[in-house]
């Protein structure tokens, strides 16, 4: 019922707007992806606590039973296998976003 003068007015309408509606959609969060250095201060603190943990229970158990630091030595080797236990599955984690975020780009749209 329209004149084919207001279709192509109403297409460059549409198209204006749809322009404008992406300038305003919203940017993706640049704090949603960890930076190289918060993930390294992750493993760290992973480290970190598994020594300390191992070092609170095995201290413990030494003051409690009045033995030599032998539980302490043993779950400080505790604590520290746990935390590199901990810091790879951390990296292995890391790893395969990343591997499925470069498989996405592949793929492309």
């Amino acid at each position: 019922m329209t004149d084919p003068d207001q279709q192509q007015r109403l297409k460059q309408l549409e198209a204006k707007i749809e322009a404008a509606k992406r300038a305003q959609a919203p940017k993706p969060r640049a704090d949603e992806h960890y930076s190289q250095a918060s993930l390294a201060w992750r493993m760290v603190i992973e480290l970190c606590a598994g020594l300390g943990i191992g070092f609170g229970i095995g201290y413990s158990l030494d003051w409690f039973l009045g033995t030599l630091p032998i539980f302490m030595v043993l779950f400080v080797m505790l604590g520290l296998a746990a935390g590199v236990k901990t810091m790879l599955r951390s990296a292995q984690e890391i790893q395969e976003k990343k591997m499925a975020d470069v498989a996405d780009e592949e793929k492309g749209p």
